[in-house]
């Protein structure tokens, strides 16, 4: 099945078994989900929601974190891995969140991506699900393993799968397709031994690079 035919099969099957997907960070401001979306770098969901749990006990906004000891919110941070770096982030993200936007995040790609530490995929998690804003689709290593596998990119790089991605997709179909592809990529078609057998694409799957 060639990918413009392919799509809107896999976007049926995957409304129905993640009818309301979305990213499984919690956040409660668009502020908060940034930083949890920065913090998420090579580290699982779950510990990130553990961290920022207490985090936002702690620091109540850019202010905070931007004023806060490096060497406590590294301690703070520990948990997530690469915390030296991510605290250095988070710490000049909102900084510069506070000097542009007067602490404010920017419901625009062309303003977040200015903002350190943030490229497109963080920006489209922000867009897409604390905005509802079709900005682009999400690529992370799922989102990219997936759309290698079912045949829809032979890109490596996330912006160039986003853009071949972007041509696929429907528009209207971009703020629903990263959160589920995601979710699906999580729990079914992951990196080692992909769950083929009880997947619901296993029928149309070229399963491309699978061995």
């Amino acid at each position: 099945m060639k990918p413009a035919a392919l799509v809107p099969v896999v976007l049926e099957r995957l409304r129905e078994k993640y009818p309301d997907a979305k990213y499984e960070l919690n956040w409660n401001t668009p502020y908060q989900l940034l930083v949890a979306t920065i913090l998420a770098a090579q580290c699982t969901d779950e510990r990130v929601n553990r961290v920022t749990a207490e985090l936002w006990k702690k620091y109540d906004g850019p202010q905070a974190l931007a004023d806060a000891d490096t060497a406590e919110l590294e301690e703070d941070l520990k948990p997530t891995g690469f915390f030296k770096q991510k605290t250095k982030t988070v710490q000049a993200m909102s900084r510069a969140l506070l000097d542009a936007h007067q602490g404010e995040v920017p419901p625009r790609m062309e303003d977040l991506v200015e903002l350190p530490g943030v490229a497109r995929k963080t920006a489209n998690v922000v867009l897409n699900t604390a905005f509802q804003q079709a900005s682009g689709v999400i690529v992370d290593t799922h989102v990219a393993r997936v759309s290698q596998r079912l045949g829809l990119t032979k890109q490596e790089k996330p912006e160039a799968i986003e853009a071949d991605l972007m041509k696929l997709v429907p528009k209207d179909d971009w703020t629903f397709f990263g959160p589920a592809v995601v979710l699906h990529g999580r729990y079914t078609c992951v990196a080692k031994k992909p769950r083929c057998a009880e997947c619901l694409l296993n029928d149309v799957c070229p399963k491309l690079g699978v061995t």
